[in-house]
Parts: C-alpha cells; structure tokens; sequence
C-alpha cells in the first residue's frame, strides 16, 4: 500500500502477528517431481485456511534463506536417485511436516517476510522495501535537506516497516534513523487526531522518551526519523550484536548474550516504568514495549516507537498475552511486556513461554519476586500489578532517579478524549479475540477428551453397564407380567368404568 493511496472501504488490515500452521495434507507425483498440497491457516478459525503447493525445491530454497539466523533447521536432505518412490516420498512428507512445524513456532522464524510469502504468497507478494523507497523518495523531494545513506534491510521484525539510514545536510555529522510503516488493523483515531498525537509527540522532550524529531501520517502509513543510535536497542546491548545487522542473524542464536549486573537492572527496570507511569498519567498508551524498543543514553533507558499504538500497529507479543484473558487493558499489557524484559535482562534471553512458575538459579531475590508477580500461573490468571505497584517494589522503590521533579505529558482535552476513545476500541478487539480463542481451546479440549484412549474405554465400560441393567430390567419386567397371568380365580375381575353400577333392589314388606 502506497504512501498516498488510500485503502478501499470496508478493508480490513492483516494482523501479521497472527499465527500461521501448516500442514501438508498430501502429496501428488507428477512427471519429474513431487508437489505437496499444504493447508495453512491463519488463527484457531479452520474458516480462514487455504491451500498452497509446494516443491522440495521450494522448501530447499526457503531453507537457504533462514540460513542467516544460524539454527539448524531439520530439513530432510536432497536425493537424486529414487525420489519418485511411494516410501520415500511418505518419508519425506513427515519430514517436510516437522521442518514446518519447527519454523511455524519460532517466535521469529515464524515473523519473517520469507515464511509468511511461502505460506500465504496472495497476502504477501508486495515488494515493500520498493514501496518504501518509492514513499521516501517522493517525501525527499518535497524536502530536499534529507539525503539517504542507506537501506538498513531486515532490521526490524515488522514486514511492513522499513528502516533508511538518512543524514540532514545542514548537519553532515549527525545521522538519523528514518522508518516508514503501514499503519495497522489497531488504528482507531480518525485521520485528523493521530496528526495531533503525532505532532504532540514531536514536541515532546522527556529523559524516558526517544524524541521523534519528524512524522507525516496519511491514510494508510506514516513516515517518521529520529536520531539514530550507534550503540543500539538494549537487547543489542544484552546479545552483543552489531545494531546494522538483520534482526535473525541478531536475535534467533545470540552466541554471546549476557544478563545485566542486579544494579543495571534496578536503575534501567525503574526508568522504564517511569517512562509508561508517564504515558499512561497523560492518557496516553503503548502496548509495544519490548527490549529492541528501548534504547539506553549514558545510561538512561528510553522507550522507542511509543508511536506505534496510535499507528494501531500490533504488539510482537500480542500471541502471547491473548492467550490470557486476565490481560485486557494496555496498562496491564505493558506490565506484561515488562515482565518479559525483566527476565531478558536477568538471564540474557526472553521466556520461552509464560507462565513460568520456577525460576532456576535467580541471582536475585528481589527479581524472582517480581518475575513471579508478572509471569506465574497466578498472576496470569489473577491479572497483573499496576505500574505504580511495581515502583514500589523493593527492587525498584531505593532507585535514585536523576530528576526529581515530576514529569508529565500535557496533552489537549479533545485529544486525549480521542485516545481514550481509541484505547477502548483497541482493548475490545483484544478481548473479542481472547474470547474466540478461549472458546477454542475449550472445544478441542473437549475434542481431545472425547477421543482419548482412556475416555474410549470407559464409554465401552458404560455402555456394557447400561446393556447388562437394561438386560436385568426386561427380565423383571417379563416375570412380573407372567406372575400377573398365571394368579388365583378368586381374584376380582377388573371393572370396566364404562359399566354403570346397577341400583339396590329394595324389597317391602306386606301390609
């Protein structure tokens, strides 16, 4: 979608966050190679599913594509000779089956352009780092003091958000970060009121905000440049990466990443909630905070793309926290995200999943007791602690914040009438989704019960139980009728109520 083009009414966006699975329903031998016949599905609705054909050749060639994010994938190998043989090929089949399943779990395999176009090609055959040039060059002309640097390719998850090293020839020596973004299926202001919120975000000059020095919205995406950062995103800092590369070769198999010293994390944890007690006192809100989206200053954390959820861009944990229906507002989804980046800069690595209930070898008494109060069992069921509460924690309440004032974000009453309206439509979608969703996890737990061995086999035991009473109870039945039968003559004959009784005959006596 172009820069200016408007998006046809009645559109809906795609939540590219939503999960893809896959599986290969069967195959078909033509005259010199095999196609797979894949079903993919978008989300827990078998409604929304389609198929795709794929050959080994095709798999190979995606394969080779991940190979940057330095896991070994189990593809099954090549073989020239006898590849047309039924055996094989049902061998293959499961092993093409459990290469799909590895790469559609991933939390970032799963994200990336690559795996999204070889599975849904009809929703992902846009060229957006052309699009994307296409956009800047045209906002460059109309403002010809930006130069391009250069592309940084793949350096955020975000299929339809592309990063442009820039500089302002006025000030050679500085270089910014420019992006341009599709707005996303979560954008409920109007038109008019996101170039407020983006004009107030601007403006703004705060120690736990990155300050966006330019935006320009339309109807469909926006174009944005700030600083840029050398050093990086926190979890550069935490996987020792080099900022400039892509974020799979970054992210999926960090070699050398490291948690942070239990003095980082107090200081860096209590400006991150300071930064979102900020946002939310203002009526503001975020949704989008994970370590890549903080950057740190001489040693101040800043929160980065705090545009994001007024662009209604989906949140990259958002599979996760819909899973929980005690997650519903964005305060409680920011808490959320912050228990995942506390674990990040405690053990140098996000969760594998949530909830967690044992954290092994904590370092720090003070963190495992807010891990616990953010990522167990319990508080997923229960629902989350308030900003304000965590700041109050032993861990993060003794931090000695460089300001002492109190900072807040002034925002105009009609805007912020608009935000509130628009975060209410947000959070009603969450949990219209987490409703589906727990409707289906009741039904195939239900399904899955059913068709138990163990369920099996007591419907068998009851069915046998029911036919041995029904069997008792018409042998009863037939003795009790036979007895009724064969009984003395003395016995009354039954007396028809049709049959009137006839009168008493009185007899008188002589005169």
């Amino acid at each position: 979608m172009s820069f200016a083009e408007k998006p046809s009414p009645g559109r809906l966006l795609l939540d590219d966050t939503v999960p893809l699975t896959a599986v290969i329903e069967t195959s078909q031998n033509l005259q010199s190679h095999t196609e797979y016949i894949i079903r993919v599905q978008r989300g827990v609705s078998s409604e929304n599913s389609w198929q795709v054909i794929r050959r080994y050749s095709d798999f190979d060639a995606l394969n080779s594509s991940l190979m940057v994010c330095g896991i070994s994938l189990p593809l099954p190998p090549k073989k020239l000779l006898g590849n047309m043989d039924r055996e094989f090929i049902a061998e293959r089949q499961k092993g093409l089956q459990a290469y799909l399943d590895t790469v559609t779990q991933h939390p970032l395999l799963s994200t990336s352009l690559t795996v999204k176009k070889f599975l849904d090609p009809n929703n992902y055959s846009a060229n957006y780092t052309e699009i994307a040039l296409q956009q800047v060059s045209m906002f460059f002309r109309s403002d010809p003091k930006w130069e391009v640097l250069e592309p940084l390719k793949d350096m955020g998850w975000r299929i339809r958000k592309k990063y442009f090293l820039i500089k302002n020839k006025e000030l050679p020596k500085e270089q910014y970060l420019l992006s341009w973004v599709d707005l996303g299926p979560d954008k409920f202001l109007s038109d008019k009121d996101l170039q407020s919120a983006m004009k107030l975000l601007t403006g703004l000059s705060n120690p736990y905000l990155c300050p966006l020095l330019f935006s320009s919205t339309s109807e469909s995406s926006a174009l944005l440049i700030r600083l840029f950062s050398e050093k990086g995103s926190l979890r550069d800092h935490i996987c020792k990466v080099k900022p400039r590369d892509s974020y799979l070769k970054k992210y999926c198999n960090p070699k050398n990443c490291q948690g942070l010293e239990l003095q980082q994390i107090k200081q860096y944890g209590r400006q991150i909630l300071e930064g979102l007690r900020l946002l939310h006192d203002g009526g503001m809100f975020y949704g989008h905070l994970h370590a890549s989206n903080v950057i740190v200053d001489d040693g101040v954390c800043r929160l980065a793309d705090v545009e994001n959820g007024m662009l209604g861009v989906p949140s990259v944990l958002r599979p996760a926290f819909a899973q929980f229906r005690k997650i519903n507002s964005l305060e409680s989804i920011d808490v959320y995200c912050f228990g995942h980046l506390l674990y990040e800069m405690t053990y140098g690595r996000p969760p594998d999943s949530v909830p967690i209930d044992q954290f092994l070898a904590v370092p720090y008494t003070a963190v495992a007791s807010v891990l616990r109060s953010i990522l167990s069992t319990e508080a997923c069921k229960t629902g989350m602690p308030k900003v304000s509460e965590l700041i109050q924690t032993p861990l993060f309440s003794e931090v000695c914040l460089q300001r002492s004032e109190k900072l807040q974000i002034k925002v105009p009453s009609k805007l912020k009438e608009a935000l509130k309206a628009a975060k209410g439509s947000l959070e009603r979608r969450l949990q219209e989704e987490q409703r589906t969703l727990h409707q289906h996890r009741r039904l195939t737990r239900a399904q899955s019960h059913h068709g138990s061995e163990e369920e099996k086999k007591r419907r068998k035991i009851l069915a046998r139980k029911k036919s041995k009473q029904s069997g008792y109870e018409n042998e009863e039945e037939i003795s009790v009728r036979n007895n009724n039968n064969s009984g003395s003559g003395a016995s009354s004959p039954p007396t028809c109520p049709s049959s009137p009784t006839p009168p008493p005959t009185t007899e008188h006596a002589p005169f």
